[in-house]
């Protein structure tokens, strides 16, 4: 075992187990007037629409409602998010992931980040499938207090 490394409970034929997979998965940027800033990120970047995540968001009450257009590069995801200072308020939870965006990494073991997480002191909020189906989301700031999301697809 490597120092520092969480591993997954999935083994392989002889038993070992295998370091958890961690990948950056998408940039959140937050604002006011969402058509703007998509429109920005469009023309001079050139990032081509992800329209495969509008289906799965979550809108009620207990989701995020505002206003959110997906941006790609083709690697990397760019969700552009109408801030909302009032999510924490609405949802119960610590940290404000769209207050002023947030940088989000997919895990395939969101339970052992959670262990990372804890065993290194570090405090998250817990926000579950908030607002994608399917994805448990988990929030938390880096020592600088720039919002990190970690979240698992969970079919």
């Amino acid at each position: 075992m490597h120092a520092g490394r969480a591993y997954t409970g999935a083994t392989d034929k002889t038993g070992a187990k295998h370091p958890m997979k961690i990948k950056l998965h998408h940039v959140n940027f937050c604002s006011t007037n969402v058509p703007a800033l998509d429109a920005f990120y469009r023309d001079v970047l050139d990032l081509q629409p992800e329209p495969s995540l509008e289906a799965g968001r979550i809108l009620d009450k207990d989701g995020y409602p505002g206003r959110v257009a997906f941006r790609t590069d083709g690697t990397t995801q760019f969700h552009l998010a109408e801030k909302d200072l009032d999510i924490n308020f609405r949802t119960g939870q610590a940290i404000n992931p769209v207050e002023r965006g947030h940088i989000a990494f997919r895990t395939d073991d969101i339970e052992a980040f959670k262990k990372r997480l804890k065993e290194k002191g570090i405090p998250y909020s817990d926000y579950g499938a908030w607002a994608m189906r399917g994805w448990e989301q988990i929030f938390f700031h880096d020592p600088e207090g720039n919002v990190i999301e970690v979240h698992q697809v969970k079919e």
